[in-house]
């Protein structure tokens, strides 16, 4: 090696060496990987269980799981949807859950509406449609608004504004639109004032009103059974007419108002 390869090598090796190598930190717990998302849905070490997993188009993790059920046997075995879970802000959580029963229609839902990784909506499903809501909105684990729905419409509602843990407010709703609302102003559980919705309460009366006149309307003419009009009023120079004796022709032949004659 000549003098110039050595000075080289050495110029290297002192380079090398006297650079500070930082340390380098262990990585810390990755969230949001499949076996880390925060599963709701019952499938893990469940052999009559199918899992589908789909990724949206800019998911890093599978956004959609799909829990199946294994049903029958032989050529009526078949799968049926049990279970639905989603990341719906694509962070790797599953923040949205959907339970079926075996015919496919809805149960119950549950949901992370702000995404802070507890449960804070509740949905409840009567033959696959809402029926209830219930919200956290003070973040307390516990459900303090409750929303009844009937026919897909909402129906009741009450709400805990003090977040005692007792609703303080009522509201009653006709065809989805707020009709009453009732106050509990000292919170001592009873209603002490009623607003109501005098604009809406005269429209159902009104739109009541005319439902029944064109029932009226629309309603089928009573008529008499046939022959009873001739015999209730006795018709002129029939049987039973007025002046004739009842059950014998009248020869008067109008009103007669005498005595039958005799040829």
């Amino acid at each position: 090696m000549n003098f110039r390869s050595a000075l080289v090598t050495s110029l290297l090796l002192l380079g090398c060496g006297g650079s500070k190598k930082e340390p380098v930190s262990a990585l810390g717990d990755v969230q949001g990987l499949p076996d880390d998302d925060a599963s709701r849905c019952a499938y893990i070490s469940r052999p009559d269980r199918e899992v589908s997993e789909t990724k949206g188009p800019s998911a890093q993790f599978p956004s959609v799981r799909r829990v199946y059920g294994i049903v029958g046997e032989g050529e009526d075995r078949k799968r049926v949807l049990l279970c639905r879970e989603a990341d719906t802000n694509l962070d790797g959580v599953k923040d949205v859950v959907r339970t079926y029963n075996d015919r496919g229609e809805a149960l119950n839902e549950l949901a992370d509406s702000d995404y802070d990784g507890s449960i804070d909506t509740w949905i409840t499903f009567s033959r696959g449609r809402m029926s209830k809501i219930q919200i956290d909105n003070a973040r307390r684990g516990t459900p303090d608004e409750t929303r009844l729905y009937v026919a897909g419409k909402l129906s009741r509602a009450q709400r805990d504004t003090n977040f005692d843990g007792k609703p303080d407010v009522w509201e009653i709703y006709s065809e989805g639109q707020l009709q009453r609302l009732g106050v509990d102003l000292d919170f001592d559980g009873h209603v002490d004032r009623w607003d109501r919705d005098e604009i809406l309460m005269r429209q159902q009366n009104e739109r009541e009103r005319r439902e029944a006149e064109e029932a009226e309307r629309n309603r089928p003419p009573v008529t008499a059974p046939e022959g009873e009009y001739a015999v209730a009023t006795g018709g002129q120079g029939g049987i039973g007419g007025r002046g004739g004796a009842p059950g014998k022709p009248s020869n008067a032949g109008g009103a007669g108002g005498g005595a039958p004659q005799t040829p």
